[in-house]
């Protein structure tokens, strides 16, 4: 759990300058924000880093009156506490504009509309994943008032960011994103984030069904969980934190993530920012693209909508799926090629000659951190104050009780590190990485009654997360012979 944000008076920054009276600095330069995001391998909160960008302001109102009555799509969902996630295919959806929303929403009347089917007590309705260069195509002039540059990343703003607006209950489904870390921008609203690190991917039960790029899903409902079917899930460690207007969640590569909104209208922006492990996850995804489409058409080649993710719009054949494979290698290898390039430039302008051994680096070595992912940690870990605060784990009492308060122990485990086969970049704990269940869980498996291995048990296999790392790594060692 994280503690709150304060405000605080005139302070040392952290390049030794000083806040001068009535003048707000922001904590953090760009250069040091980037290196926190970088280094960091937990979440955290930013704060006092947004209070000037002209984004700060965009409450739904606002944002339905630059749209001009645009229609958006909203997933709509069902209020309740079923132990069953609630996967976008199983939601409806609905094309409204934001006032019309704002007026279901407010109102509560069943007389709104496109919202006219849904009584407001028993619905949510939430418009995820809007990019802005969709929902802006003809009001590009918006995208300058997100700064992502304010966090190190210079030269981007909105045009690489999403739009999400939902009402009060509305959520995401527990899943990791195979790509990038996330910064998570709060503009109204507040949201609750429910967060599980990497190595505990066993522990939540992954699936790729529904499918979507990207995306990997949990089977568990996080927030009322069948423990009887998922017994392992008690292992998990929950990370939970309410994210507040005007405060920015950073969630490391491969953290899962429930999101709920405890508020009646709730807008957040985020971007994804691209990492160098991403040019083997697509590699990965790329895999896992042909195997869940090849079984999964050919076990209902007319009803692709049952297990195909609403936002999935690709067509999923085996040609297009072959072409995206050999893209995703031909481009992990450019890549490389590329690093090693820039590499042997900066060895020679330091006036070094490279080594027969820098010269011929094998693929899965040609990468290297300048500091060692727990010194960069721990460096990282010494910022944390008011201006940057750590998700910490939440305890049972947290859990049922209060769900905010301040927490001044960060994350303090002895990790295992999992060499991924990137060609440059940092590396990520994945303390679970080599364990896919307990041994005790396999040893004696007590056998149903009935037994019968559906396509989606096969598929929960052959594509879990770790064994398509492997499948990826095996790939390219490969092809680098």
């Amino acid at each position: 759990m994280a503690a709150g944000c304060e405000g605080t008076a005139p302070r040392t920054l952290d390049e030794g300058t000083v806040e001068e009276e009535g003048e707000p600095v922001k904590p953090f330069t760009p250069e040091k924000a980037k290196e926190i995001i970088m280094s960091l391998q937990q979440p955290a909160i930013f704060c006092n880093m947004v209070f000037d960008w002209p984004s700060r302001h965009w409450t739904a109102k606002h944002l339905s009156e630059v749209l001009e009555g645009k229609q958006i799509r909203f997933r709509m969902g069902r209020r309740g506490t079923g132990t069953v996630p609630q996967f976008e295919t199983e939601c409806s959806y609905v094309d409204a504009t934001l006032e019309e929303f704002l007026t279901w929403n407010c109102d509560q009347s069943r007389n709104s509309g496109p919202f006219k089917d849904y009584d407001h007590s028993k619905f949510w309705a939430y418009a995820d994943y809007k990019y802005f260069v969709t929902l802006f195509e003809d009001k590009t002039d918006v995208f300058q008032e997100v700064v992502w540059s304010d966090f190190g990343f210079p030269g981007r703003n909105g045009q690489e960011s999403t739009l999400w607006i939902g009402s009060l209950g509305a959520h995401t489904p527990c899943h990791l994103d195979s790509y990038g870390c996330n910064l998570v921008f709060q503009v109204q609203g507040r949201k609750r984030w429910h967060l599980f690190p990497p190595e505990d991917t066993p522990f939540l039960y992954p699936t790729r069904i529904p499918y979507e790029e990207s995306s990997v899903f949990s089977k568990i409902n996080v927030v009322n969980p069948d423990l009887k079917r998922f017994p392992q899930f008690q292992k998990a460690r929950r990370h939970m934190v309410t994210l507040s207007p005007g405060q920015v969640l950073f969630v490391p590569r491969h953290w899962w993530h429930y999101v709920e909104s405890l508020d009646p209208v709730t807008v957040s922006i985020n971007s994804w920012i691209e990492l160098e492990e991403d040019h083997l996850a697509r590699v990965e995804e790329a895999v896992t693209r042909m195997l869940v489409c090849t079984l999964k058409t050919a076990e209902d080649p007319h009803h692709p909508k049952t297990w195909l993710n609403p936002t999935e719009v690709e067509e999923t054949s085996h040609e297009v799926n072959s072409c995206y494979l050999n893209s995703a290698v031909c481009a992990f290898f450019d890549h490389c090629e590329k690093a090693k390039e820039v590499e042997v430039q900066a060895l020679r302008a330091n006036r070094e000659e490279p080594s027969v051994q820098e010269e011929h680096m094998e693929v899965e070595q040609a990468h290297g951190p300048s500091l060692t992912a727990e010194a960069g940690k721990q460096e990282a870990a010494s910022l944390f104050g008011p201006d940057l605060v750590p998700v910490t784990p939440t305890s049972e009492e947290e859990r049922g009780g209060t769900l905010e308060g301040d927490s001044k122990e960060c994350i303090n485990s002895n990790e295992e590190h999992f060499t991924d086969l990137s060609c440059a970049g940092r590396q990520q704990p994945s303390k679970g990485a080599s364990a896919m269940a307990e041994p005790s869980d396999l040893r004696y498996p007590v056998a149903p009654s009935r037994i019968f291995v559906s396509t989606d048990d096969l598929l929960d296999c052959l594509v879990n997360p770790q064994v398509t790392r492997m499948v990826a790594q095996l790939l390219i060692q490969g092809k680098s012979l």
